[in-house]
Formats: structure tokens, C-alpha cells, sequence
């Protein structure tokens, strides 16, 4: 009698269940691209009230400072295996000898609060490909060097205590996934490496680790922003940049992520790099970065610093144009931050209260 009397609860539960697993599904395909100009506002008001964040750029390049082979390498240090054409063979044994143990997460998160910072943003995977944390879908990471530290689970937290908001950049490009290789057509290393070819038939493959590692990163880390990078090649296209947009909003819906990753004006704020508008831009979020030095990424005897004064009014320009200024920061192979830089920010700070 109790198994004949159970049949309709079951029955119930079960429907119940399809219908609840049905919603879900409808939830996790919500069309984020068409979302109410009311939404988009509430979703980025933090953003447009935020004015002043920090960027760091910072990985496996940041041990070698601008130097290969004892020679130093121009222009930006973070893109070095490009302007030394360095093999992504020869540039993975690096990872041996990454081990920066005086990275220190409170004491970023708690100087960038006192120099009027609102947010962070942390390279956690440039384009060498190397990802800042123990990814599940690749060895050519953290976990797989002499450094056992979560960097980016300290960081977060970090933020959280200072009551700022956490970003995380992520490369579209990759030098060291298999998916891709160097353009042989090339004649410099921007486009050599810059425009880095796609191998035919691999397209999806590496859309799907970059899925992957997205939710890795949102489910792990809660950043409250994405900030993507290297979307200009021809073979990833706005169309792609909006599966993964959408594929992004639907995991955490209230979460930011800049134009790079569409190539497009409409989602979700501009940015524009080592300039900004002369203009006010009209109904547009945007935010300008900047490097302190010359270089993005640790360099040694890169001493051509802004002063103080000029990013003070770098801010000032920028903030009454609507616009949020992003300053760099680059620690060095050890982790540690040039002092000099620490230096201007805190001076800013004080300027700015």
C-alpha cells in the first residue's frame, strides 16, 4: 500500500523536476546582448562611480625584466618572447624557475586602497599563455612551477578586505596553446606573433578552453570584471567575441567586461591604451591605462617615470571627461613591486585628498 500511495508523489517530484531543470536551462541561455538600457546602468553604475583602479601586469616574462640570453630585448618586456621570436618550446622552461615568493596581495590591495584606487586588475593570462592560477585545462601554469601559492585567491581577498573591486584580464591570443602557431608570413613581431594564426580545424577547440577557463576564473576567483585582450585577429571576430560574451553574463550576470573581447563600441566600455579622447565621449563608459614607465611588464632600467603631477592630471582630465584611468604597476620576477612606483601612486594619493 505504501509503495501504491508513493506512485503519485514521485510522479509529481519528477515532473516537478523537469520543469525546474527546464528554467534553468532557459536562465543559462539568456540573451545578455539585448539587455534594457535600465540594466545595463544599474550593472555598471560601480564602474562609472569607481574613477581610479590599478592594473598589473604580471607573469612569466616578469623574472626575465627585458633581458634574453643576457641581452636586452626592446619595447614592452611582456611581449618579449615575440620580440625575441622565442619557441614556445624554449619559452615553457620558464616555468621552472618561477617562484615569486615576495608577492604580497595585502600589501598591494592595502597601497592601492590608500592612493584613491577603487579596483584591481591582474594579468592572469597574457599572451605568452601562461595562466596565474592551477588551471584544469593546461599544465602551462602556476601549479606546474617551484610556486605553490594561490596568487589570485590571495588577491581577491585581499580586495575584498579593502572593500575594492577585483578584475582579471584574460588573453585572446596564446602563444603556447597548440591551437595556434607563429605567422610564418610575418616580417616583425607584431605580425609574426601579434596576428598569430589559427590552425585549421582548431577553432572551436580553443573556443572551448577559453569557455573553460572563464568559468574556471568567475567560479574560483568571483571577479567582479573581465578584461579581455588580443580579439583583433581575424579569426576570432565580433561574432565569436559574443558567443563568449554571452556564454560569460550567463554565469554571473552582473559582471563587466570591456570592448576588446567584441571588437565593438556597444559592450561594455571603452578602452583606450596610453591615450584618451581630447572630447568628452556621449553616452559611453571608457576607461584610459596607462604605464608609469615605458613598459607594462617589469623591466629593468625602465626609470622614465610620470611624475606624480602628470598622472594626477592625467586623472583629473580623465575623470571629468566621464572616463576611469587604469595605472600599471609591473613586480619584478620575485614579486615585489618597484619602489618608485609605489612611490608616485602613494603621492598621488595624498594630491588627491
Amino acid at each position: 500500500m505504501k509503495k501504491y500511495k508513493n506512485k503519485p508523489m514521485k510522479k509529481k517530484a519528477v515532473i516537478l523536476a523537469i520543469m525546474l531543470s527546464l528554467v534553468v536551462k532557459a536562465q543559462e541561455n539568456k540573451d545578455f546582448l539585448n539587455e534594457s538600457y535600465g540594466e545595463f546602468n544599474t550593472r555598471m553604475d560601480w564602474f562609472g562611480k569607481a574613477k581610479y583602479g590599478m592594473f598589473i601586469h604580471f607573469g612569466l616574462s616578469s623574472q626575465l625584466g627585458g633581458f634574453w640570453k643576457e641581452k636586452p630585448i626592446d619595447h614592452y618586456s611582456e611581449w618579449i618572447q615575440a620580440n625575441a621570436d622565442i619557441t614556445p618550446q624554449e619559452y615553457a622552461m620558464l616555468t621552472h624557475t618561477f617562484n615569486p615568493i615576495d608577492f604580497d596581495a595585502d600589501f598591494i590591495a592595502e597601497t592601492a586602497k590608500k592612493a584613491g584606487m577603487n579596483y584591481l586588475v591582474i594579468t592572469t593570462k597574457h599572451h605568452e599563455g601562461f595562466c596565474l592560477w592551477n588551471s584544469k585545462y593546461t599544465n602551462f601554469d602556476v601549479g606546474s612551477t617551484p610556486f605553490k601559492r594561490d596568487i589570485l585567491a590571495e588577491l581577491s581577498e585581499a580586495c575584498r578586505k579593502q572593500g575594492i573591486k577585483f578584475g582579471t584580464y584574460y588573453s585572446i591570443i596564446d602563444w603556447h596553446h597548440p591551437s595556434q602557431e607563429r605567422n610564418i608570413d610575418g616580417h616583425d613581431a607584431w605580425t609574426r606573433w601579434g596576428l598569430i594564426r589559427m590552425k585549421t580545424g582548431r577553432k572551436t577547440e580553443y573556443v572551448e578552453y577559453v569557455k573553460n577557463q572563464l568559468k574556471e576564473l568567475i567560479e574560483n576567483y568571483n571577479p567582479d570584471l573581465l578584461w579581455f585582450d588580443g580579439g583583433w585577429t581575424e579569426w576570432w571576430g565580433t561574432e565569436t567575441g559574443s558567443q563568449v560574451y554571452n556564454y560569460v553574463r550567463n554565469i554571473k550576470p552582473n559582471i563587466i567586461i570591456n570592448d576588446r573581447l567584441q571588437n565593438t563600441q556597444k559592450r561594455d566600455y571603452g578602452t583606450p591604451e596610453q591615450s584618451h579622447p581630447e572630447d568628452k565621449p556621449e553616452d559611453r563608459y571608457w576607461e584610459a591605462c596607462y604605464t608609469m614607465n615605458e613598459s607594462w611588464g617589469f623591466k629593468k632600467g625602465d626609470d622614465n617615470w610620470k611624475t606624480p603631477k602628470d598622472i594626477y592630471e592625467k586623472l583629473k582630465d580623465i575623470n571629468q571627461k566621464g572616463g576611469n584611468l587604469l595605472l600599471n604597476i609591473g613586480p619584478d620576477g620575485d614579486g615585489k613591486v618597484p619602489e618608485k612606483s609605489i612611490e608616485i601612486i602613494l603621492k598621488v594619493g595624498k594630491m588627491l585628498k
